[in-house]
């Protein structure tokens, strides 16, 4: 037998060698040369506990929360900051703004921008009613948003801002690319408008029922001057989302703002002129018409405008660039799909107007300001995280970190599940006040108010679910995926359509808006769950447990909140007066709901209410 090498153990003459331990990964570590290349793994901390509590990341980074106890962390060899040469000073790295600070002060500019449309909501109804001539006003005023949306709209919300991020790795930063999109954006939007101005009686027909007593010409009259916002909310829509992409959130959110004061302004004006729109004869020349149209229109026109300082501050420069590279053909086959989605959305809503019309007047208006006060707490807390995570979301999706992108599906869906479910649950106590309270002022009556708070109340339960399907569409269009969105909204209107038809056969023309308040509700509902299970098939993991125990914590804690609302509501005797018990009510029962709902969250310890609460504190030491 050979004599074994030097340094090799000999076993025992009669005894098997043993074999050697498992080497674990940590262990590694200590029995190799080190590596500055290597991976270094590090061990969970000794007495603490494995559970979803750790390890706990800075929520005001958004970084997602790791289930495993071992984190794996690359070695750094190069310094973090590069040494300044002899006479210039070091640059520091750009760093993105904070997603809760710019979420935070992005909530403040659209809780002030949607309190004052609401208030101009109000106005309207005071100073020309609710019936006839609201409905009309409202059908037209709705024209542009939707032919803008078919235009462009969709696709300029969804996946401009990503493909704006990617572009700023070309070395001009992706001038030339925003350039191109501009150029060919205005120039569809300018044909757009004028085809659509000239088309008003078209479109009147295809959203007014006939059969019902609302007046074509009237909604006609205002289209004419309504219609040509579809250019100025292109204008509004692409600088905002050049400027998102920069990481400049402020002008695009204080600029809706502006617009709202224009149109309270008109408002004033129109309810201070003599008369009454007259709804028998309409015409375009009529003064109260004339003004409102153009009024509401020059609202439009200044929030466009509005834009375009801060974008020449950010160095943008535009110059018309006409031509398609790499990039526009791939925005060109995203917009296909985008705008297949805007078109199957807008069947569901045009079925959905043409069943308002056919009940009885005042349906559109209690449905649109219904839709309005829903959509309030999502346009506070749901659209300015949104409008922060986005750029986030894009970059992860382009480096291909799933990782980060589920971290930030996942936080943004707790976020707004602790703070828009304890909202959702009060506004179904407290509906029918709000509608009473608000909308009984000036040519108001009890009774198309108390119609619109029941619609509010009746729907309020998909608060959350809208939130999570936008928030969904947003995590596809970040990973370049515009075909799932239209194949889920194909989906949501193949439910909602046969049940809006249903809604004038089993209801009283009266209650035909509660029904179509309800069908929208439960095709949001539908749409969440099938766009998280989509999501689920597409990315794996997508840390669900720890969201459905969230939402378990909440509606328990909401469901407390709305016992002790409703016990509130009780005290307050009938003696009032419709108007002045419903002010009661509301203050009385939302206050307390709030407190209950906010303060049983906040003993259960639940983490994703911190950064809020934090907030909260802060500023009361402050004052």
């Amino acid at each position: 037998m050979g004599t074994p090498p030097p340094g090799i153990p000999v076993p025992p003459r009669g005894r098997a060698p043993r074999r050697p331990a498992p080497v674990r990964p940590w262990q590694e570590e200590a029995q190799r040369p080190v590596d500055p290349e290597a991976t270094r793994f590090i061990p969970r901390t000794a007495g603490v506990p494995m559970a979803s509590r750790w390890p706990v990341a800075d929520p005001d980074v958004m970084r997602p929360y790791d289930a495993l106890a071992t984190q794996v962390m690359p070695a750094i060899k190069t310094p973090l900051v590069k040494p300044a040469e002899p006479g210039t000073e070091a640059a520091a790295p750009a760093k993105a703004p904070s997603l809760a600070k710019a979420s935070g002060r992005m909530a403040i500019a659209s809780l002030i921008s949607r309190i004052t449309g609401f208030l101009w909501k109000l106005l309207l109804v005071g100073a020309i009613g609710q019936g006839i001539a609201n409905d009309s006003f409202n059908v037209a005023n709705t024209m542009p948003n939707i032919i803008f949306e078919l235009l462009m709209g969709g696709v300029l919300a969804s996946v401009v801002v990503p493909l704006l991020v990617r572009a700023q790795d070309e070395p001009d930063g992706g001038a030339a690319y925003t350039q191109r999109l501009i150029t060919v954006a205005f120039s569809l939007l300018l044909v757009g408008t004028a085809v659509a101005v000239v088309a008003a009686p078209a479109f009147t027909s295809l959203y007014v029922d006939g059969s019902g007593k609302a007046s074509s010409g009237l909604t006609t009259a205002f289209a004419y001057l309504l219609l040509p916002e579809i250019f100025f909310y292109g204008v509004f829509a692409l600088l905002s989302a050049v400027l998102n992409a920069k990481q400049i959130f402020g002008p695009t959110a204080w600029a809706p703002v502006i617009n709202n004061l224009v149109v309270i302004f008109t408002i004033l004006v129109v309810w201070v002129m003599p008369g009454d729109i007259d709804t028998a004869h309409p015409s375009l020349t009529d003064p109260k018409v004339l003004t409102l149209g153009i009024g509401v229109t020059a609202g439009i026109v200044a929030q466009a405008i509005l834009l375009v300082p801060p974008l020449l501050r950010s160095g943008f420069r535009f110059k018309w660039r006409w031509g398609f590279d790499k990039q526009m053909k791939e925005f060109g086959g995203l917009a296909l799909w985008i705008l297949g989605y805007v078109a199957v959305s807008q069947i569901g809503y045009t079925i959905n107007t043409r069943v308002l019309t056919s009940g009885s007047p005042g349906g559109v208006t209690a449905y649109s300001n219904a839709w309005l006060l829903f959509q309030l707490p999502y346009g506070v807390i749901g659209v300015s995280l949104l409008t922060a995570i986005m750029p986030r979301m894009s970059r992860a999706a382009a480096d291909g970190d799933h990782k980060k992108l589920i971290g930030d599906l996942s936080y943004a869906s707790r976020i707004s599940t602790v703070m828009l479910v304890p909202i959702s649950a009060v506004m179904t106590v407290v509906g029918g006040s709000i509608g009473i309270a608000l909308f009984t002022f000036g040519k108001g009556t009890v009774e198309t108010a108390e119609r619109l708070g029941d619609a509010l109340a009746i729907s309020a339960f998909a608060l959350l679910p809208y939130a999570l399907v936008m928030l969904q569409m947003r995590v596809f269009y970040a990973m370049k995926d515009a075909r799932t969105p239209t194949l889920i909204m194909i989906v949501m209107t193949l439910v909602k359509v046969p049940l809006l038809y249903l809604c004038p056969v089993l209801l009283t023309p009266d209650n035909v808006v509660l029904g179509v308040m309800m069908v929208n509700a439960l095709t949001f509902v539908v749409g969440a769950i099938l766009g998280q299970v989509w999501l689920w098939v597409t990315l794996g993991n997508l840390r669900s447990k720890r969201i459905i125990g969230v939402i378990l914590f909440t509606v328990v804690a909401s469901g407390l909140g709305v016992a002790a609302a409703w016990v509130v509501g009780k005290v307050v005797p009938d003696s009032f007066g419709p108007t002045f018990g419903a002010w009661v009510k509301l203050l009385l029962q939302s206050v307390v709901g709030i407190v209950v709902s906010f303060g049983v969250l906040m003993a259960l310890k639940v983490e994703e209410l911190q950064p809020a609460t934090s907030r909260f504190t802060r500023l009361i030491k402050r004052g």
